[in-house]
């Protein structure tokens, strides 16, 4: 328990002297509003990989749906911003999106987890496109094809980067305890760790739920960032888009899939001068990069703040 609290301890500390820095940044301008866009794009980008990056990298689940529950709880958000404002607007929809993510995630997790490999990408895939459909088609709600607009943009980066903070901090705490450890020997040896006595659907299902929480949450500060949400918007290439953050940064690597959106973010932005010939640009960096590092930037190396600082007071002990 000691431990559990010196870690979270750390891992705020961290937080604030991250914002304290940001802050820094933008109030000299040295950040202006053109990079704060990138900024938040790539604090939600990290949001979305960080919940993935426990259902693909953690319980060994090969998941293509993540743009279903990215579109739940940005509808949701969009849906209460615009229409029930009084009720708490985009917050209030966020927490919806949340629990209707949560809800659906078990419903579809408990027979799709059972499946393995590309099975499941494919079951989740599909899963995927219904939400997608559902939302093209059910115009009262969602306005059809033409989408959600003049959302109020409220989601500015300090209130994404505090969900960012929360959002990783539960997954990580997870990540750590022995529901986690259960989880991961899922994915280490999934025949082994149920003839250990692991409830593997029990725990695949509960990552799959944490992952979509996130992506919900995610989803809700997208809409309110951006001020319009359309069904163009989560189609595969969603899904497609946040695979790549997690597999490029190492697939089970928390803080590598912090640095691949980091890097992806800004070489994007970079690019953009270039126009479609950025996307080329874009997909060669990416290519060349998987040649020479095939396991990520990182692997599954973790960055541990907690070990850093014992091994500082060791070395000190030492001299």
């Amino acid at each position: 328990m000691q431990r559990f609290h010196q870690r979270n301890f750390i891992w705020l500390t961290a937080a604030l002297l991250g914002y304290g820095l940001l802050w820094l940044l933008t109030s000299t301008n040295l950040i202006d509003s053109y990079y704060q866009i990138t900024l938040i794009k790539i604090m939600i980008d990290v949001i979305y990989a960080i919940g993935l990056n426990l259902v693909l990298g953690v319980a060994g689940q090969f998941s293509l749906g993540h743009a279903a529950f990215i579109a739940v709880g940005a509808y949701s958000g969009a849906i209460f911003a615009t229409r029930h404002a009084d009720l708490g607007g985009l917050w209030t929809g966020m927490l919806v999106g949340a629990v209707v993510a949560a809800v659906l995630a078990v419903l579809v997790g408990i027979p799709t987890l059972r499946l393995r490999g590309d099975y499941l990408a494919i079951a989740t895939l599909g899963v995927s496109e219904i939400i997608r459909v559902i939302i093209t088609n059910y115009k009262t709600l969602t306005n059809g094809p033409q989408g959600i607009n003049a959302i109020p943009k409220v989601a500015t980066w300090p209130l994404v980067y505090f969900f960012m903070v929360v959002t990783t901090i539960l997954i990580l705490n997870y990540f750590y305890s022995s529901a986690g450890r259960a989880t991961y020997a899922i994915e280490q040896d999934e025949i082994a760790a149920e003839s250990m006595g692991v409830n593997v659907t029990k725990y695949k299902v509960i990552a799959f739920v944490l992952g979509a929480i996130t992506a919900a949450i995610g989803g809700a500060l997208y809409a309110g960032n951006i001020g319009v949400v359309t069904p163009g918007d989560f189609t595969f290439n969603k899904s497609i888009d946040v695979l790549i953050i997690v597999v490029f940064g190492g697939i089970g690597s928390f803080t590598g899939s912090f640095v691949a959106a980091v890097v992806l973010g800004i070489l994007n932005t970079l690019l953009q001068p270039y126009g479609q010939l950025r996307m080329v640009i874009y997909a060669i960096a990416l290519i060349l990069i998987m040649i020479f590092r095939p396991g990520g930037l990182l692997g599954t190396w973790e960055l541990r703040l907690g070990s850093l600082l014992t091994k500082n007071k060791a070395k000190k002990g030492a001299v």
